[in-house]
């Protein structure tokens, strides 16, 4: 039985806003969150869920509301908490997060324990909804270590490449609990790499 599980990460925050679960879409972000839901249109998407950081959620209301879809908010697909600080080198922190799986700061979470959430909540969407296409609003580095999960030559290099890509779409495609494959969509570009 085949899942499809389309992992939307939000489109471009408000960087003014410090509060990661409180951060809203900017400006640009409310205007391209319209590129998600042109994608998702002819999919028969039967559930959506998100993490429960504004961004994300309102990344994918649009879409939801079309289909008369509630979302359901799942705190395991929220993005990685860094600290209680504002990292100036946000660049340098990532890239020795990538290059440590367990690396964290004071009350910061590892990829390591970021990924282990993140493919929880998944394995659980996958057993209570076999067979079906979801869409789950999601985050860069949340959704980077669950492509890192399945396949592992995912590295800082292409977590840079994402980087200004917001929103970007990746479909994972499932045979039970089994990765198929994993199709990383440029909604900008209207084509697939």
């Amino acid at each position: 039985m085949v899942t499809k599980l389309y992992f939307v990460r939000h489109a471009d925050p408000n960087y003014d806003n410090h509060n990661d679960y409180e951060r809203e879409l900017s400006a640009k972000g409310l205007l391209d969150r319209h590129l998600v839901s042109d994608f998702l249109k002819d999919k028969p998407i039967t559930a959506v869920f998100s993490s429960p950081y504004v961004r994300a959620v309102e990344t994918i209301r649009p879409f939801a509301e079309s289909r008369r879809l509630s979302i359901q908010v799942d705190d395991d697909f929220r993005e990685r908490r860094i600290t209680d600080q504002w990292i100036a080198d946000f660049k340098s922190f990532s890239e020795q997060q990538w290059q440590d799986f367990s690396y964290k700061l004071e009350g910061g979470e590892s990829l390591s324990e970021v990924q282990e959430r993140n493919i929880r909540a998944l394995e659980r969407l996958l057993v209570d909804f076999a067979g079906q296409e979801l869409v789950i609003g999601s985050h860069g580095t949340a959704l980077s270590t669950i492509i890192h999960y399945f396949d592992p030559s995912f590295s800082y290099v292409d977590f840079e490449k994402i980087k200004g890509l917001m929103p970007w779409l990746v479909c994972l495609t499932f045979e039970g609990q089994h990765c198929l494959s994993i199709e990383s969509i440029n909604l900008f570009e209207k084509k697939t790499r």
